[in-house]
């Protein structure tokens, strides 16, 4: 068959998989469905064929988010308008503070990026730009040969889904007095908003950590992107770390 006879077929049959798929098909769903749909397909003949859909077919299909194929015709008129409240993914007996613990736990002895980790959270800096949920320090050890400067990580955990643009808020304003910090969300969270977070964290160098928030005895926490080591004012973290001195210091 010629090649482009081929790829018309490729390009027809991914228009017909969203046609079926009002909430779109990922790239790798996409590529997928169309090799099963005719094994004799080459692979990169279906990708060159996919992988602008929405430049070759401006007027039919639209990506909501990274790699995310979807017909124009889903597309809500209104998001904010047509799309249903987020729901929070927290059952009615856990509570945001159950996960602070198990995350100073996961930042110490798992990805061992720091030495010591508190929770903290309420509001123990007493002040609008808030307070981390966990804050701990890296120090080195006496093993070490080479010393390093003393960092502070902290971390913004958010359990309930409705919450995230906030959440993002608050782990920018930590940056202030923080070497690292990480926010910590959902995995249930929509794609969306996930891909948004992940754009956003790069750019800031936020670290980014998705977790199961219905389960504090095993969050499942996983990195999908590692803090950015930054050199905070440390005139702000002179005066927030003396606030905590007792606990985290001593």
């Amino acid at each position: 068959m010629q090649p482009d006879k081929v790829t018309k077929r490729i390009k027809d049959k991914a228009l017909e998989l969203l046609e079926q798929s009002p909430k779109g098909l990922r790239y790798s769903e996409l590529h997928a469905k169309i090799s099963a749909f005719d094994p004799s397909f080459n692979a990169n003949t279906v990708n060159g064929s996919i992988w602008n859909l929405d430049a070759i077919f401006p007027d039919k299909v639209y990506k909501p988010s990274k790699g995310l194929f979807r017909l124009l015709k889903y597309k809500p008129a209104d998001v904010e308008a047509n799309e249903p409240a987020p729901v929070s993914v927290v059952a009615t007996k856990v509570k945001e503070e159950d996960f602070y613990k198990p995350f100073a736990d996961w930042l110490t002895n798992e990805i061992e990026d720091v030495t010591v980790a508190i929770p903290l959270g309420r509001n123990k800096f007493k002040d609008k730009w808030g307070t981390p949920d966990v804050v701990g320090k890296r120090e080195s050890r006496r093993s070490d040969i080479i010393k390093g400067t003393t960092e502070i990580v902290s971390a913004e955990i958010k359990t309930d889904t409705v919450q995230l643009i906030t959440a993002f808020g608050q782990a920018c304003a930590y940056k202030i007095f923080s070497n690292k910090v990480y926010l910590v969300v959902p995995i249930k969270s929509s794609e969306e908003d996930l891909d948004r977070l992940d754009s956003l964290c790069q750019i800031f160098g936020i670290g980014l950590v998705t977790f199961d928030a219905t389960k504090p005895a095993s969050p499942d926490f996983r990195i999908m992107m590692r803090a950015a080591r930054h050199e905070p004012d440390l005139f702000y973290t002179n005066k927030y770390m003396a606030l905590i001195e007792k606990e985290l210091f001593s």
